[in-house]
């Protein structure tokens, strides 16, 4: 394997106001690589008192950037994203050791960061009102107001990504910004901070706080001085921040959780299929919200299907992110246990195991890992086809017809994303709207 690259153990501290500080407490989270299971850097555990702080300087900087040229604006988004790719593979490194994903991930993600805030600077002065027409010698317009200061509570799945998307957006918008990374993965999120005040973002317009989600992330949900909150992460978590958000009638954008079928015809290109299937489910170990978790194919096919994708999956190598390898850890032991959990259930109650991918010779001992499974068929009403994984398991069940597929593909709590596999375009336009 691969020497992962060294990385600053030193503690990284909050950015508030455009300092970097550590906690009141001076408590620290250690940050694990999850490819060994040990410590290689630590973040400072913030809480009430860090997010009041960022608060207030976010509300201290919001009016000169709401009421800043929105092509100035836009343009220090753009300075941004050109920096994040300048600096996108030492980023990456970071990305994969604090997440445990293959560096090829970790550097898409990287680029689909630095292309958010891309794409959201040219759009800063494009944010156009309208006029409404209504009686005479009356003029209507509709103006678009920034919200003031947005929370932004970010998973550990995606943390770079997913920031830009939120983050980008909010400040093109004129929206100044106190981000709570998860504390399994920001350090992505505080360098890109600290790049931000680089391409010249005023201090206290990108805030991050670092800490615990019970903690900090709490405080930030139920904090009355922020406008609107973006969350992702589970439809638990999302409830709660829902719920703290609403005693102060903040609104609150929220990405949960996904069960997403993919869906095989037995008039699909097979071949082109296969591919897609298996990368729907392995990429980043399976956590990913939109996984497609679930494979549904048509009985006619079954076997063919089978025989073909079980050598795929055999062939899957799950190593430390930094090597490389196919398939990266789970982001921790809590994790970990969990999806083996759910899997010796499923296992214990009938599901056959159609093929497993296997564990690199190098794979460092004490790493979170957990080869990658297709089990089938499984029973449609069982915890592991209804219940969010979150790890690189791939559950298939056959279907007779239609509305066979259309009753499986929309039998859980969940709807995010579906694939749809057939050369009938007709039938694609069926199922889309069903």
């Amino acid at each position: 394997m691969n020497a992962p690259a060294s990385i600053d153990t030193d503690p990284r501290t909050h950015l508030i106001d455009g300092l970097l500080q550590p906690s009141v407490s001076g408590e620290t989270i250690a940050v694990l690589d999850p490819g060994t299971g040990e410590p290689f850097a630590a973040i400072s555990a913030g809480g009430p008192a860090e997010i009041d702080a960022a608060v207030r300087a976010a509300r201290g900087a919001s009016q000169a950037w709401a009421e800043m040229d929105p092509l100035t604006r836009g343009r220090l988004l753009i300075r941004l994203g050109a920096l994040i790719d300048t600096h996108r593979e030492a980023l990456a490194v970071i990305e994969s050791r604090d997440t445990g994903k293959p560096l090829k991930q970790a550097r898409s993600d990287i680029e689909f960061c630095a292309r958010y805030f891309d794409f959201y600077g040219t759009a800063a002065d494009k944010l156009h009102g309208e006029t409404i027409p209504f009686r005479p010698g009356y003029t209507v317009m509709a103006l678009r107001e920034p919200w003031g200061v947005t929370g932004h509570i970010i998973p550990w799945n995606y943390p770079a990504q997913i920031m830009g998307r939120s983050v980008g957006a909010a400040l093109a918008a004129g929206n100044a910004c106190v981000v709570k990374p998860a504390e399994d993965a920001s350090l992505s999120t505080l360098r890109i901070a600290e790049l931000a005040l680089e391409a010249g973002l005023p201090a206290g317009v990108f805030n991050v706080v670092t800490g615990y989600g019970h903690e900090a992330g709490a405080a930030l949900a139920a904090h009355p001085g922020i406008d609107h909150i973006s969350f992702t992460g589970s439809p638990g978590t999302g409830g709660a921040v829902q719920a703290a958000a609403a005693k102060n009638n903040v609104s609150v954008t929220m990405e949960l959780g996904g069960k997403s079928p993919q869906i095989v015809f037995e008039d699909a290109d097979i071949e082109a299929a296969l591919p897609f299937l298996v990368n729907a489910i392995v990429q980043n170990a399976g956590q990913t919200c939109s996984a497609g978790s679930r494979l549904l194919i048509q009985a006619s096919i079954w076997d063919q299907v089978v025989a073909q994708l079980a050598p795929l999956f055999a062939a899957l190598e799950v190593g430390h992110g930094t090597s490389d390898a196919t398939v990266g850890p789970l982001i921790n032991a809590r994790q970990q246990a969990r999806v083996e959990g759910m899997v010796r259930k499923a296992i214990s109650d009938g599901a056959p195991v159609l093929a497993e991918g296997r564990m690199a010779k190098d794979a460092p001992a004490g790493g979170f890992y957990v080869t990658p499974k297709l089990l089938g068929p499984v029973a449609a009403d069982h915890p592991i086809a209804q219940e969010e994984i979150f790890g690189p398991v791939l559950v298939a069940m056959p279907f007779t017809d239609e509305a066979d597929a259309v009753r499986l593909a929309n039998g859980t709590a969940y709807g995010l994303v579906a694939g749809v596999w057939t050369r009938d375009g007709a039938r694609q336009m069926r199922m889309v709207r069903k």
